[in-house]
């Protein structure tokens, strides 16, 4: 629907969203790791390391050459797995254009706690769609739908640059691709789409971004906020108050020196 680019959207409370290039980097090379280390070692990390319904809720038993983890690991290990680069290009192009800002709003160890929130209720809206399904879950999904409804949230009026049907750019404010992108989450997952994609994964991160937004923001952080030129604009429109001419000030006098004005003294 629409590819995300950059938003003029700067910072207020943070200097560096540290967290979300973290998040970037571990990603990236969980996925270096299980694409160098081959099929078969691919294969295994999915199974050991993804998110299994039947696995996690005790109706199917995974091999136990792939057992490295407790199965309640994987509500979260799933989320630092991706399928192919452009799996993860894509989710990590949205956390690189929304997440800076969502950071910079909670504060780091809460977007971090957010974050991983998100990835978990992911997992377990997933699961709980598809309580004996054997497929395994991976991917950042289901903490990006938070991110991204965070954003939606907090920033609805930023401009934000995207690209529409991957192919015409347009500056434009965040609440429509947005909304238009949670809407079709909605959309799809109602109508069971695409097998490959978990929609209902997204559907629990959108949920838990949408709550967990409004608990842990930080003090003092407005909600529906617009952007920063907005602002200066804004500002720039307000009339500008007139300063009152000063009244010119008396001339001193100018003393007298002679007999007549001799002060007496007792």
């Amino acid at each position: 629907m629409f590819i995300p680019l950059y938003d003029t959207n700067r910072l207020r409370h943070i200097r560096l969203q540290y967290v979300t290039i973290g998040l970037i980097v571990v990603n990236a090379l969980v996925y270096l790791a299980t694409a160098l280390g081959g099929e078969s070692f691919s294969n295994a990390a999915v199974l050991g390391l993804g998110f299994i319904p039947s696995v996690v809720h005790d109706t199917a038993e995974l091999d136990p050459r792939f057992i490295v983890i407790p199965e309640s690991l994987s509500y979260l290990t799933y989320s630092f797995l991706h399928a192919d680069i452009f799996h993860l290009g894509g989710n990590m192009l949205f956390l690189w254009v929304f997440g800076d800002n969502v950071e910079d709003a909670l504060g780091h160890i809460r977007y971090l706690i957010f974050y991983l929130l998100c990835a978990i209720a992911g997992a377990a809206f997933q699961g709980l769609v598809s309580w004996d399904s054997q497929a395994p879950l991976i991917g950042a999904s289901g903490a990006i739908a938070g991110v991204v409804v965070a954003y939606l949230i907090l920033y609805p009026r930023v401009k934000v640059w995207v690209l529409a049907f991957a192919r015409i750019p347009l500056r434009i404010p965040a609440f429509i691709p947005l909304i238009l992108w949670v809407l079709f989450q909605v959309v799809m997952f109602a109508a069971g789409g695409d097998d490959q994609i978990s929609w209902a994964c997204h559907i629990g991160g959108i949920i838990a971004g949408a709550v967990l937004v409004l608990v842990l923001r930080s003090r003092g952080v407005p909600l529906f906020a617009g952007a920063d030129d907005d602002a200066a604009v804004a500002a720039s429109n307000q009339p500008q108050a007139t300063a009152e001419p000063l009244a010119p000030e008396p001339p001193a006098a100018t003393p007298r020196w002679g007999r007549g004005n001799a002060s007496s003294s007792d």
